[in-house]
């Protein structure tokens, strides 16, 4: 077993991509011998889990559930998923309610059969209610602490949620795909040239930020609540990047809803952080980049048969008709004055 571990030390990191096989190969047999080369004693239940980016599997063992990811080949090098690792277990030793990676001999990465995966226990928990009694305090208190313990040093690996990386690259990644129409080619370089003009201009007005690092995805899918309160899973996306990027994805509804769910959260994240309100003129800016990150991720994805089955509608015209108005609407809204107030 222990040659199947990844060990820093001796074997340095995996070129990212190489020799790795694509998902289509790895089986629910392949699962379950990887399983047990990592010494987790699987008893035979296995379930997919809803995830695209990766493979998840929930899997039974003789002492109780685990969550086995299977890394995407060639996204992450083996250096920047460690990183990943080291921020949930810094997290879990802060006392946080984060789904950490299990330890096998001593290493979080394990390699078996060309896959990368990791095994994490298996939090308990149901969808959020975020409209009962307490609840967006008690999430603003747990994420402002998580974020006191991502300022507390850098990624050295990990990238940056950040104009070029998200915005830029976004752009000649849809360019380049076959999935945007050729008939709305023009109108989405003009869009998205106007969009990338303004962004930058905000980041230039708004002036130095300070970054920490973040959950990066900290949307309600990668959402548990128990008893207790939240429980964050899923850092596959954690970056360096101004605190308010996980804070505006926690915001829905009508801008009166959105402003007294802010207030709420900021009632627990001021009790042990600070935010400095000159950030609030990013949330735009930031949603306008994951609109455009998201559509990339698609076009980059659309080779694995998960990816088409799960989003039909990409590949049609209309889709990218209303995708550009989506745009078009959120050009005019990085201009407006920031929603949300101290």
């Amino acid at each position: 077993m222990k040659d199947e571990i990844i060990n820093k030390s001796r074997r340095g990191h995996l070129r990212a991509g190489a020799g790795l096989q694509p998902f289509a190969e790895l089986t629910p047999e392949q699962v379950l011998e990887a399983a047990e080369v990592a010494g987790l004693a699987p008893d035979g239940r296995l379930l997919a889990l809803n995830s695209y980016e990766n493979r998840v599997y929930r899997l039974g063992t003789a002492g109780g559930f685990r969550v086995l990811k299977f890394y995407r080949p060639g996204r992450w090098s083996d250096a920047q998923i460690l990183e990943e690792h080291a921020f949930a277990v810094e997290l879990v030793e802060a006392e946080l309610p984060v789904a950490a990676p299990l330890e096998v001999e001593g290493q979080t990465l394990i390699r078996q059969s060309g896959f990368r995966f990791a095994a994490f226990e298996c939090l308990a928990g149901r969808e959020p209610e975020l409209d009962a009694p307490g609840a967006r305090e008690l999430l603003g208190r747990t994420l402002a602490r998580i974020h006191q313990v991502g300022a507390r040093a850098r990624f050295a690996r990990r990238p940056a949620i950040d104009p070029d990386r998200y915005g830029s690259q976004a752009q000649r990644t849809v360019r380049a795909s076959t999935l945007l129409p050729e008939a709305l080619t023009d109108q989405y370089l003009r869009l998205s040239d106007q969009l990338l003009e303004r962004i930058e201009r905000v980041y230039e007005e708004v002036g130095s930020v300070h970054t920490i690092r973040v959950h990066g995805d900290c949307h309600l899918g990668n959402l548990l609540w128990a008893e207790q309160g939240p429980r964050f899973v899923d850092l596959d996306d954690c970056a360096m990047a101004p605190r308010i990027q996980d804070l505006w994805m926690l915001l829905s509804g009508e801008p009166p809803e959105q402003q007294a769910q802010w207030a709420e959260l900021m009632t627990g994240y001021e009790q042990f952080a600070s935010l400095d309100y000159h950030e609030l003129r990013l949330i735009e800016p930031l949603r306008a980049l994951r609109m455009l990150h998201h559509a990339a991720w698609v076009c980059e994805r659309w080779a694995d048969p998960a990816f088409p089955r799960a989003f039909p509608w990409f590949a049609e015209p209309r889709h990218w008709e209303g995708y550009l108005r989506d745009l078009a609407e959120q050009l005019g809204a990085i201009d407006e004055p920031p929603l949300l107030a101290r």
